[in-house]
């Protein structure tokens, strides 16, 4: 009974030391940025990445200490890490500003469809998240309007219920239509950063063909195709062309 008892201890310190360690290895990752020692920084919060711990917290401190470096590829690569997990964190989208400026491609973004604004605007006031909960709340609201239909024997108010189901039903199914084809954007998605301090970007998918233009460390990519050693790539302005996988690191 003894041993048992012991064991049982024994198990409970090591999982309570071992749950303890990531916390242990942020705080002196923090105090260590803080000191200004950016490189035992780093490499305290990689201890954290390694125990299988993420966050937006990690990630975003991660980036500010590779800023600090002026390693350009690290810093973008996890401050969009951060942002995957927190999008709508405005300290986070101002630090990825910061240093997305150091990178040396200056690409002109397409411009939105009017169509493509107003609908980026609208689903931007909420998380994927939040909006499944407010779809959520509709239901419940559109099943309520429907039972106070059923029930109620008053002409004006069984119009008011009936019109407002109908109503909040038009707009249920349009918050539901827009959420369902952004999360399958969002899933089908793949991007990556260039982590190569300068690559050709080849015509087809080897180095014998036309290189079509250059990129250089930090720049984000979308990922359209890939092929053996090869990834066809995307960038912001629309252009197309494929980059070996070795020179880029994939967010997803």
């Amino acid at each position: 009974m003894k041993v048992n008892n012991l064991f049982i201890v024994f198990l409970f310190l090591s999982n309570f030391l071992f749950a303890q360690s990531p916390k242990i290895f942020f705080d002196q990752g923090n105090k260590a940025y803080n000191l200004g020692d950016y490189d035992e920084a780093v490499t305290q919060y990689h201890e954290v990445l390694k125990a299988g711990f993420h966050s937006s917290e990690l990630y975003f401190n991660l980036a500010n200490a590779y800023y600090r470096l002026g390693v350009v590829g690290e810093s973008i690569f996890y401050f969009e890490k951060a942002k995957q997990l927190d999008p709508k964190n405005k300290e986070i989208l101002t630090n990825l500003s910061f240093a997305q400026n150091m990178t040396l491609d200056a690409i002109e973004v397409l411009p939105e469809s009017i169509f493509s604004q107003i609908i980026n605007r609208i689903l931007s006031w909420f998380t994927m998240t939040q909006w499944a909960k407010i779809l959520i709340s509709f239901a419940w609201l559109l099943a309520l309007l429907f039972v106070l239909y059923l029930w109620n024997t008053k002409g004006v108010w069984k119009r008011v219920y009936f019109s407002s189901f109908w109503i909040l039903t038009l707009v249920f199914i349009s918050i539901f239509t827009l959420t369902y084809l952004r999360n399958i954007e969002l899933e089908s998605e793949l991007s990556g950063i260039v982590f190569e301090s300068k690559i050709n970007i080849w015509g087809e998918p080897n180095d014998r063909s036309e290189i079509l233009f250059v990129l250089h460390e930090g720049t984000k990519v979308e990922v359209l195709d890939e092929l053996a050693q090869w990834k066809k790539i995307k960038i912001a302005n629309g252009s197309e062309g494929w980059i070996l996988e070795s020179s880029l690191r994939m967010l997803n």
